[in-house]
């Protein structure tokens, strides 16, 4: 096979989805400061997790077709200075109010920024290089959980939640320099309005059997991960047993194997997506029910911690570049259709947690939960797959 080599650019990219990533994720551990400072309850706090997630959904396919008609530089720099200047206003206010609304446009424009760098880096690679592209853009998030988040959590040991803040801003400066110096100011998806798609052709692809039933798998399998991630501290701590010092670094491992099952993801994603997507269902799921079992030993967790991160982004990494596959005639739109699709997950799945946590089922049960939206997902994948051998439609990646 013909080594493809990556543009700079797509890996410049990856360093704003980096300090993006590092965003959405470092409030797992400033929640209690904040709620602290702001004199507001640790629930409220946590509203702005959900605020992030709930505004990347809306704001994907939103900010995408807003936006689908200017330059791919320009919204893309747009997008990165409207979020530094969010993190900027947000270190510095003192209302737990303008706070809540900087996450939401601050989620508004990660969200557009990632639909558009979805298309981007798909259009300055051969059209079977998707995923392996994909793979270094989104290397950037799993890296923001390795390095990011826990360094975000000692930031705000050191000097509190709102130096994370001004860090999130401060790293994004370098990827605005990088946007201006390595992404074309017009590139092959920058073409004139009379060749350019359509928004409501565009739209119409959402009609596609294949590409809504991979939304849906994303959205299941993404809601599995943030099920458990959101709720990993209280496990490692009070049913583990494991010492509130080695919080950190446990998350610190989950991103680790994040960063592999990306890896691996796009190694898999543009030839033969089909074995990984089946056997690291399969094996996500037994490995959810597993950790739920096993939640008690200290070396049981610390394996499964990095085994499930592989998995849970092998299989999700690989579920986005099926969208875009899906997608081929929804150029400008088709990133936001799985960055929507997922950040729907991200938001659902805490939310199912907290449910069974509420119903006093205990900090196992949303590893149960995890596994239960993993195996729904296998469900309507082998049911899609049957109607599709059934009815003789176009050839699903299942």
């Amino acid at each position: 096979m013909q080594k493809i080599v990556m543009p700079l650019a797509v890996y410049l990219l990856g360093l704003a989805v980096f300090a993006q990533g590092t965003s959405e994720f470092m409030l797992a551990g400033l929640v209690p400061d904040i709620a602290d400072d702001m004199g507001v309850t640790i629930s409220d706090a946590g509203l702005l997790t959900s605020a992030f997630a709930v505004g990347m959904a809306v704001g994907a396919p939103l900010m995408a077709l807003m936006s689908r008609r200017w330059p791919r530089r320009l919204t893309l720099l747009t997008f990165l200075v409207v979020f530094v200047t969010v993190h900027v206003i947000g270190a510095v206010t003192t209302s737990f109010g303008v706070l809540m609304v900087t996450r939401v446009v601050g989620a508004l424009a990660n969200a557009g920024f990632m639909a558009v760098a979805l298309s981007t880096v798909t259009a300055m690679v051969p059209a079977n290089a998707k995923g392996r592209a994909l793979a270094v853009l989104l290397g950037g998030t799993t890296i923001a959980c390795v390095a990011g988040v826990p360094g975000g959590a000692l930031l705000g040991n050191l000097w509190g939640w709102r130096s994370a803040f001004w860090a999130v801003a401060i790293i994004s400066l370098p990827a605005i320099a990088a946007v201006v110096k390595s992404v074309p100011a017009h590139n092959a998806a920058d073409e004139s309005s009379s060749t350019r798609p359509k928004a409501r052709t565009e739209l119409r692809s959402l009609r596609r059997p294949r590409l809504l039933v991979t939304l849906l798998l994303g959205a299941l399998v993404n809601g599995a991960t943030f099920c458990s991630f959101t709720y990993l501290a209280p496990v490692i701590t009070d049913v583990a047993g494991i010492g509130t010092g080695w919080v950190p670094g446990m998350l610190a491992l989950f991103g680790l194997g994040a960063f592999v099952g990306v890896r691996i993801g796009g190694h898999f994603s543009d030839t033969n997506p089909m074995p990984l997507l089946v056997a690291g269902s399969v094996a996500l799921t037994c490995g959810w029910g597993v950790f739920a079992f096993t939640a008690g030993s200290p070396v049981a967790v610390i394996t499964l911690v990095v085994v499930q991160g592989v998995l849970s982004f092998a299989v999700g990494s690989t579920l986005i570049s099926q969208v875009l596959y899906a997608a081929t005639d929804a150029p400008t739109m088709a990133g936001s259709f799985g960055t929507a699709s997922f950040n729907v997950g991200a938001a659902i799945g805490p939310w199912l947690g907290s449910v069974v946590i509420d119903a006093d089922l205990g900090l196992r049960a949303p590893l149960w939960v995890s596994a239960a939206l993993v195996g729904i997902a296998l469900l309507i994948a082998g049911a899609a797959h049957s109607v599709d051998r059934t009815a003789a439609l176009q050839p699903a990646f299942w």
